[in-house]
């Protein structure tokens, strides 16, 4: 997606020798329907299907614990929209992923999750837009 991938230009050039890589994986869509229902978003059903495997398999592929022999600190910069990235936290903080539409992010804020060798999750930052002037930060 345009804004996905123009975000990720913008990172990089502040994160030399950093690798990038993309996938279809992260791409926007509609995880699986939410619980309560919302009615000012009704995608159709196979959406669901077909976006909720994708959007798992991500989740799956992506978020996981470091090796228990691993010393250091590692990171993961994933650059996609706040549905991924919703679903995700649910997901990694072991919460029914139905609530993942009760959460609200703006565009190009930062959520940060910290996964332990132990399997121990925290959710240290979600959504944090407090580096934008208050002018610039937009949801839709």
């Amino acid at each position: 997606m345009t804004r996905a991938t123009e975000t990720t230009e913008i990172i990089s050039k502040y994160l030399p020798g950093v690798k990038k890589i993309s996938t279809d994986l992260l791409r926007e869509g509609a995880p699986i329907e939410p619980d309560p229902p919302v009615s000012h978003w009704k995608p159709e059903a196979v959406q669901y299907y077909e976006d909720g495997a994708r959007i798992e398999a991500a989740f799956r592929n992506f978020i996981h614990r470091a090796d228990v022999k691993q010393e250091e600190d590692s990171y993961e910069i994933f650059v996609c929209h706040a549905n991924v990235i919703r679903y995700i936290v649910c997901r990694a903080l072991q919460f029914p992923p139905e609530g993942w539409l009760r959460m609200s992010l703006n565009n190009g804020s930062i959520t940060h999750l910290v996964i332990r060798p132990n399997g121990r999750v925290a959710l240290r930052t979600l959504g944090d837009t407090g580096f934008m002037p208050p002018d610039k930060i937009t949801r839709t």
